[in-house]
Parts: C-alpha cells; structure tokens; sequence
C-alpha cells in the first residue's frame, strides 16, 4: 500500500511536467480546413415564410487559415485565427424571361467569407509531453460576400452585414520532434450575415439570347452552419 501511495505521490509532483506546453510560449500554425456544409437564402425578406426559408447547400468547402497562440499560464493558451472561404456552385437559381416564358437556368452562386477568431484554450490534465489536448471557445468576426457568376455578368456588394458569434472547440496536438506539432481541431460554429447585392450590369448574353437583368439590389443570407475540421502543422517557440 506505501508503494502505491509514493508511485501515485510522484505522479502528481511530476503532472504539471508533463501538462506543460514544452517549455513554449507561442506556436504558429497553418492548416487546410474542412466545412461539411452551408446555407444560401436566396429571399431572406420575402412574405411567404416557405420562400423565405429555401436555401440550397453548399457541400465540402475546403480552405486555408494560420493562426499564432500564446500560453498566458500552465494550463490557459489564447489564439487568434485568420481563415479565407471562397466557394461557388452552378446551381439552377436564376428565373428570367427567355422565348416567351419564364425559365429557370443555371448560374454559379457561392460566397466568400473571411472568418477572423479569438479563442481561449484550456489545456486538459491528461496530456502528456507527446499529446496536448486542449478544449477552446471564443468569438469571431465574420465579414464576407454573396457571388453570382451568368455569363460576364457577376455581382457588387451594396451593403454587407458583418457577423460576430461564437465558437466552441476541441483540439489535439501531436508532436513528434521538438518545437513541431502536427495539430488536429474539430470546431462548432455559426456565423450568419446578410449581404445586399446588385448586378454590374443588366444584360448578358445567355446560349444565344439576350437576357435582362433586374437594376434593383437584393439581399442574401449566409449561414455556415457545419461542423469545420482542422489539420496542419504548427511551429512552436
């Protein structure tokens, strides 16, 4: 019993040895991010609510992002990420008049959007000097924009409405040499911003046919609301 009681007494003299950030104050990283899905409302404004609330998905958007952490005590690391998300599909959304009757053709609709984050991490006490793992939250700052492509037409932003909202995470840091981590997160967000648009001009050609564009601006939701994955790699110093 008194050999259990030192093994069990040495462990926890030596646990913060172990949960420390080896040593290191700051870590810059880089990472391919993975979003499984996002929503485009198309008529955010209308009366009808079945109108209002269509949108059409936008699947498996991959972009890239860095971010820099700083270990402020033994168990608390704040981080600040820079992402940018730019992804469109051609997607049958536009009705226009064309040979006489109303039709519905394909266009390519998408957003670009530049998530910018704060986040608090806690190192959790079962981490080793190999395995880091940590669990975070924080707020970001959203600022993005709607795209449609028809032909050589495409789309200015008149007003956009910037989101802020929070996050919540959960990470896992890898490191198989000194000062080198190979950093893996899963991260729960939802940031959601309207943006008023219009046209750059108000006829293009489509197979053939010459097609009137509305002059009025409109206005487009943005909700992207799946679950995002991180992996990459991060320097440490």
């Amino acid at each position: 019993m008194n050999r259990k009681f030192l093994f069990i007494l040495m462990l926890l003299i030596n646990f913060p040895h172990f949960c420390q950030y080896n040593g290191k104050d700051f870590s810059l990283g880089a990472y391919g991010f993975y979003t499984t899905s996002a929503s485009i409302f198309l008529n955010p404004n209308a009366s009808d609510i079945v109108l209002r609330n269509s949108s059409f998905d936008i699947e498996d958007i991959f972009n890239p992002g860095v971010d820099i952490r700083f270990r402020v005590s033994e168990p608390l690391i704040l981080g600040l990420s820079v992402e940018y998300m730019n992804i469109t599909e051609t997607v049958p959304n536009l009705n226009v008049f064309l040979g006489g009757s109303i039709v519905t053709i394909d266009v390519e609709d998408g957003f670009k959007l530049i998530p910018i984050e704060f986040t608090a991490y806690y190192l959790l006490p079962f981490s080793t000097v190999g395995f880091k793992f940590l669990m975070g939250g924080g707020l970001g700052y959203y600022n993005g924009e709607f795209i449609r492509k028809i032909g050589d037409a495409d789309l200015t932003s008149v007003q956009e409405e910037n989101a802020i909202g929070i996050h919540v995470s959960v990470s896992m840091d890898y490191l198989p040499i000194n000062n080198v981590a190979v950093r893996f997160q899963m991260k729960f967000r939802d940031p959601q911003f309207t943006v008023t648009s219009q046209y750059n001009q108000t006829e293009v050609e489509y197979q053939g046919h010459i097609i009137i564009l509305p002059e009025e601006s409109f206005d487009t939701k943005i909700n992207v609301d799946g679950i995002t994955f991180m992996l990459g790699a991060a320097f440490q110093f």
